[in-house]
């Protein structure tokens, strides 16, 4: 049974104002997964509606993001929403109703039922306890089949990382990077979403993916004279017999990887999602923590 639109919070949107700072392309490697990893929920879907959560000081990523969603449907919509009401009126200027529209919202999504959400750098300005919560909003207002992607990135958008979800909870945590700047893979540490970037350490599962990708990358040096994306390549590949790598050769060529969330996840405070291990109890992050840097 179809279940009936959310209306919590369409009044009060859910959450807090943060940073709206943003710049052009800064979205493009996330978006373009999206495009993929996501095509056919937005093909088969009734209603081709994504919603973009908290899109900053200017609007040009929600904009980007329909103009890259339209390869996969033509009659895509974009809803961007914001908490600031100031941010909402600015933003109407590049509205294009019906297909791209700007309104005020946040977690509870403005009672919209889409079946994809981006919510990129906006967790990240939260505490890690706040992250459940706004997980569970977004993903019951989801429509059947839908999808969460919930980020982070540098200012440039060189280094990011994601998590996916459906209604059952998390699915999966990408690693994306630009390669020609990527000295190794551990510098991605730095930019991992808010449920996990503070369990990178020492006998917690996300630091030893990324440790073990790090490794993987200093095996693969030959490679370098073919080139970073030949260097990238292999490395991944090389973690397929120990870790369930979950995306193929075509998004590796991106320099992008994906792993089931239930082999990272463990030594998270977040929930592990269905058939996930237990998580561990925190420990205390080590090494230098970036500060908040967020498009919204």
């Amino acid at each position: 049974m179809t279940r009936p639109p959310a209306r919590r919070g369409v009044d009060r949107p859910v959450g807090v104002v943060t940073r709206g700072t943003t710049n052009p392309n800064r979205l493009r490697r996330v978006d373009s997964w999206i495009a993929d990893r996501c095509a056919a929920a937005l093909a088969t879907a009734d209603d081709p509606l994504v919603v973009d959560v908290g899109f900053g000081a200017t609007p040009v990523t929600t904009v980007e993001l329909r103009s890259r969603l339209v390869a996969v449907r033509a009659d895509v919509r974009v809803v961007g929403l914001e908490i600031d009401p100031v941010r909402v009126a600015a933003a109407q200027v590049a509205a294009a109703p019906p297909a791209l529209t700007f309104r005020r919202g946040g977690f509870e999504l403005g009672g919209l039922r889409p079946i994809v959400v981006r919510a990129f750098n906006v967790l990240r300005q939260y505490d890690e306890s706040a992250v459940t919560a706004a997980w569970t909003t977004m993903t019951d207002a989801l429509a059947p089949g839908g999808f969460l992607v919930d980020g982070t990135c540098d200012e440039r958008g060189r280094l990011a990382s994601w998590v996916l979800l459906d209604s059952s909870g998390p699915i999966s945590l990408t690693l994306a990077a630009r390669l020609a700047n990527l000295d190794r893979p551990a510098t991605l540490a730095e930019r991992l979403p808010k449920a996990l970037i503070h369990h990178n350490v020492a006998d917690q599962p996300v630091h030893a993916f990324i440790t073990a990708l790090d490794d993987a990358w200093q095996a693969a040096a030959a490679y370098t004279s073919f080139g970073a994306r030949q260097r990238w390549i292999n490395a991944v590949g090389r973690l397929r017999t120990d870790w369930p790598i979950v995306d193929h050769p075509r998004r590796w060529r991106r320099g992008e990887i994906t792993v089931a969330w239930s082999a990272v996840a463990s030594g998270s405070a977040v929930d592990a999602g269905p058939g996930s291990p237990r998580p561990i109890t925190p420990s205390r992050p080590v090494g230098r923590q970036s500060g908040p840097t967020a498009r919204s």
